[in-house]
């Protein structure tokens, strides 16, 4: 935790404490600017503001020295792994997924149906959740025969070029982009085109195909990371497991926010519809219920009625800033799901899409080092940004949100 802030009270387990947002005091402009890059094997730093935006999409990072590529080992024999805190109400398939990168859908499904996977000594189904503390028993795994590079026709050369396009910044074992508004991370019904499917045109000379590492929403543009082999695969979700990975989204949203700054700490379950799925405040307890925390911070005002605020997911569920912004009443401008104020008049000239952008992302790099990489305010939010006289390159607070 931050020494700048003091926390006094224990997570939610009730109605009135999951509706806390909890202040946190931010350091001043003048003391405020970037920190140096880390050194190998460091902690990431901690998020300074932009003192100026930048002409282009870039990205830094600290060049680690070359070294040969270790690709990550799949089990050759039977073992048995514990579900940790951060693996819970992970589905089974997503389990094997996230501890075993590149591993195919087909050999995970095959493994769960056979029986050769076990959950505490009995048979489960691929969608079934994990809990933490279970015990999960893995039979030996292997790839299978990849798919082999070879000439690529018309279309995937448009589409390389459009990810080559998207590119912030890509070396032999990372590669970030920068999602566009609109465009699905993974597919879905009725869905031909999403990031997924586009990063076929870019498996290597093995066959091995750059993996997605973490996702974001459809209508949400900016930072996504992808790994280009298996063991930067490994070590970026096992990041993200342990929370190295820092992650700093703007937002547009109605009203001015008090206090100015806090902490949003609520657990979410999902809630099936007929047509839709949201994410609905539960309690703890609650079925299929997981904790999720949330620093936010007011960055600039357009008088009384919008404000850029800045956000710091802790945790990464599902809709998580949608649904907490929603919860204390300031909803993200153009938000489909989650927008629930009536008779709310969208301002003449800002266009009624979702104003949240993944704006940046910090996290170790394998090889050791740290990529640093930030991604520009997309077309539609720049527009407001411009009409509304919001200055992108303000000193933005949420630096000092604590890490936990």
């Amino acid at each position: 935790m931050s020494r700048r802030i003091k926390r006094t009270n224990q997570e939610p387990r009730s109605r009135d404490q999951r509706k806390e947002a909890r202040p946190f005091k931010a350091r001043s402009a003048k003391k405020a600017g970037p920190r140096p890059g880390g050194k190998p094997g460091a902690k990431p730093p901690r998020f300074a503001g932009e003192r100026a935006e930048r002409r282009a999409p870039k990205a830094a990072i600290e060049k680690p020295a070359p070294a040969k590529p270790v690709e990550a080992l799949l089990p050759t024999k039977v073992q048995t792994v514990t579900v940790t805190a951060d693996e819970n109400n992970m589905r089974v398939d997503r389990f094997l997924e996230a501890r075993f990168p590149g591993l195919s859908f087909s050999h995970i499904q095959r493994v769960v149906r056979k029986g050769e996977l076990r959950v505490d000594g009995k048979r489960v189904d691929s969608k079934d959740r994990l809990e933490e503390g279970q015990s999960v028993r893995i039979p030996p795994l292997k790839l299978d025969t990849p798919k082999t590079a070879g000439p690529l026709s018309e279309a995937a050369q448009k589409t390389l070029a459009a990810l080559k396009e998207m590119t912030i910044w890509e070396d032999d074992d990372v590669l970030v982009l920068n999602k566009p508004a609109g465009l699905a991370v993974q597919g879905g019904s009725g869905m031909t085109r999403h990031i997924d499917q586009m990063l076929e045109v870019m498996r290597d000379s093995k066959g091995q195909k750059p993996r997605l590492v973490h996702r974001i929403d459809r209508e949400t543009s900016g930072c996504l990371l992808i790994a280009k082999t298996r063991f930067a695969a490994s070590h970026l979700t096992g990041a993200f497991r342990s929370r190295s990975a820092r992650k700093i989204y703007w937002a547009l949203v109605p009203g001015l926010p008090k206090p100015k700054q806090g902490r949003i700490s609520t657990f979410l379950a999902k809630e099936e519809g007929e047509d839709d799925t949201i994410m609905r405040i539960a309690q703890h307890g609650d079925e299929g219920a997981s904790h999720a925390v949330t620093y936010y911070a007011m960055v600039e005002t357009a008088g009384n009625k919008l404000t850029w605020v800045s956000l710091k997911p802790v945790t990464g569920r599902t809709h998580q800033l949608r649904a907490h912004m929603a919860h204390i009443g300031h909803p993200i401008i153009g938000d489909p799901k989650y927008f629930n104020i009536e008779n709310w008049e969208l301002p003449g000239g800002l266009q009624n899409r979702l104003h949240l952008l993944a704006r940046r992302i910090v996290i170790p790099h394998p090889r050791g080092g740290v990529i640093d990489a930030t991604a520009p305010l997309p077309p539609h939010m720049q527009q407001s940004w411009n009409l509304l006289g919001l200055d992108a390159s303000r000193f933005d607070p949420i630096e000092n949100a604590p890490e936990e």
